[in-house]
């Protein structure tokens, strides 16, 4: 990490602002109406004693959490479930990965009765700190925003749900007005529902870019238009389509 850079960590650390990523996993076809249970997944930050990802039975009728099991993991602070629901993705939010200013994402395949997490494979995710992992709809690809390296990794998932090594990284590049802001801070991607442009905030530009996907090569090129900005020193972490 650079000198006098602020990690997405310390800024939640001096915050006061804590972190944990949940993602919630209920296999079949049943509705909600019929469904008792749900098997969550909770990401945390491992600096101190926690263990990784953690794995919680929830019951839908009175909202009691009951621990499951767990799987360890370095600093597994996003997680997010692939369109099948058999597989889950992971950052490992690090500054270093290989002896390269990098972090990681991990694939886990998930256990159709259990849900019990059994770990597939890692890849360097081509920059430091990387703080959020989507899957597309055709589970074919991966994509990552790296906090610190400031871009955007694309990765090939192979038919088993393991990672290839990134196929694209798209640096961004600029500032803004605040402490945090004196480069560029990925924050996260979102892909539409059509499958065909991704988005991808960044807090230190206070800009939202936005990528044509060609979800049979795997790659992003710059939109028509290739961000829209948003009011200075906004800062843009995450956001969501409305239905």
């Amino acid at each position: 990490m650079l000198p006098n850079r602020q990690s997405r960590r310390d800024f939640l650390r001096t915050g006061g602002v804590g972190l944990l990523g949940a993602v919630a996993f209920r296999g079949g076809t049943l509705t909600l109406e019929r469904i008792r249970e749900l098997t969550l997944y909770v990401g945390t930050y491992t600096s101190g004693k926690s263990e990784g990802i953690y794995v919680y039975r929830m019951n839908l009728e009175t909202g009691e959490l009951t621990r499951s099991n767990s799987i360890k993991a370095v600093n597994p602070s996003f997680l997010t479930i692939d369109g099948s629901r058999r597989y889950l993705y992971a950052v490992n939010e690090v500054t270093n990965f290989g002896g390269k200013s990098s972090g990681a994402v991990s694939a886990f395949a998930i256990h159709p009765t259990t849900g019990s997490l059994k770990f597939l494979n890692q890849q360097a995710s081509m920059g430091a700190d990387p703080c959020h992992v989507i899957v597309d709809r055709t589970r074919r690809f991966a994509f990552v925003a790296n906090y610190t390296g400031g871009n955007v990794s694309v990765f090939p998932i192979q038919r088993d749900g393991c990672l290839s090594p990134a196929t694209q990284v798209i640096q961004h590049h600029g500032s803004s007005v605040k402490k945090q802001q004196e480069g560029p801070h990925a924050h996260c991607v979102i892909l539409d529902r059509s499958n065909r442009y991704a988005f991808a905030s960044d807090l230190g530009l206070d800009k939202i870019m936005i990528y044509r996907f060609d979800s049979r090569a795997g790659k992003l090129e710059p939109g028509k238009e290739p961000w829209v900005q948003v009011r200075s020193g906004a800062g843009p972490r995450h956001f969501t389509f409305h239905p």
